[in-house]
């Protein structure tokens, strides 16, 4: 039984592993129906508790997809549903969960809920998203990068924007699959030192660069996230807002750095904030196959932590 907590939690051979099953996975469906099982079942006659305590478009249609085509079952429970450390304590419901079903999903704020759950759960636990990390959304980008690109390994990734839960995934998977990952972005939203420093330690170059047209220069791959988080008060947004206009995702932007370089978006997207409708939808976007690869990875996240 394996746990998937974050990037750095795992072996990179066994990153790999994931990321190049996930690829085959996703050429092996080609030409079916969406709902048709694949070939093989992995989790049939599993059943899947996906927790959300966050809402979710991407994660739950994804992560229910992938379970439903390898053979499984979900069961869908919200933070109102739970109630999760309001009561019963995490270490409860997750002996309690373990009892019920063979894998957890959660999607939910406090890092700590997701380490107590697995702590204490019999069955594997997947984080689906936290305040502090977002694995699963940075394999699917992984291999979204190299399915147009080649190996991922040696590549200049550009985060522009807040040093949010997703860049700091995105510096352990540097760290981890060998990238370097340059930050252009305000100093007070600058990445948590603690995932610079992790990425330092394997190899990886991690630049700070508060010029966003010097951050791009020779770019394989720029990077963008919402500038706001939707429990972010107005006034925080405005102030957000300001700070970090200078480094929206746009025509000039893309121009400044490799010809061919990519762009991505784990969405949902503010056109016309962060990033242009005209990158979102250019030729250099592949924010498209990286939303369906969520999918793939997924999949091969969940077959790996079973052993499968």
């Amino acid at each position: 039984m394996n746990h998937f907590l974050d990037i750095h939690k795992t072996d990179a051979d066994a990153l790999r592993t994931m990321v190049d099953s996930a690829r085959r996975m996703k050429t092996a469906r080609l030409g079916r129906p969406k709902a048709m099982p694949d070939d093989d079942l992995p989790l049939e006659g599993r059943m899947v508790a996906l927790i959300f305590e966050k809402p979710s478009t991407r994660t739950r249609v994804s992560f229910d997809l992938g379970v439903r085509q390898m053979g499984g079952q979900t069961m869908l429970l919200s933070g109102c549903d739970m109630q999760l450390g309001h009561g019963e304590t995490i270490a409860d419901t997750a002996r309690v969960l373990s009892r019920y079903v063979d894998m957890i999903m959660i999607r939910t704020f406090d890092e700590t809920v997701l380490t107590e759950m697995a702590e204490f759960a019999d069955v594997p636990v997947i984080n689906g998203l936290t305040d502090r990390t977002h694995p699963c959304q940075i394999m699917a980008d992984v291999m979204t990068y190299e399915e147009h690109r080649g190996p991922i390994k040696g590549a200049k990734v550009v985060w522009t924007g807040d040093g949010n839960n997703v860049c700091s995934s995105f510096l352990h998977a540097a760290g981890q699959f060998g990238f370097d990952l340059t930050f252009a972005g305000p100093a007070p939203l600058d990445p948590d030192p603690e995932f610079v420093a992790y990425a330092r330690s394997k190899g990886s170059v991690v630049t700070i660069e508060r010029d966003p047209f010097k951050a791009v220069e020779e770019a394989d791959l720029i990077v963008a996230d919402t500038w706001v988080s939707m429990h972010d008060a107005q006034s925080a947004r405005e102030r957000r807002h300001n700070m970090l206009r200078p480094y929206q995702v746009n025509d000039d932007l893309m121009a400044a750095a490799k010809p061919d370089a990519l762009f991505m978006h784990c969405l949902p997207a503010h056109r016309g904030e962060e990033v242009t409708s005209a990158v979102m939808d250019g030729p250099q976007s592949v924010i498209w196959d990286e939303a369906e690869n969520r999918l793939h990875a997924q999949k091969a996240i969940m077959r790996w932590c079973f052993g499968a």
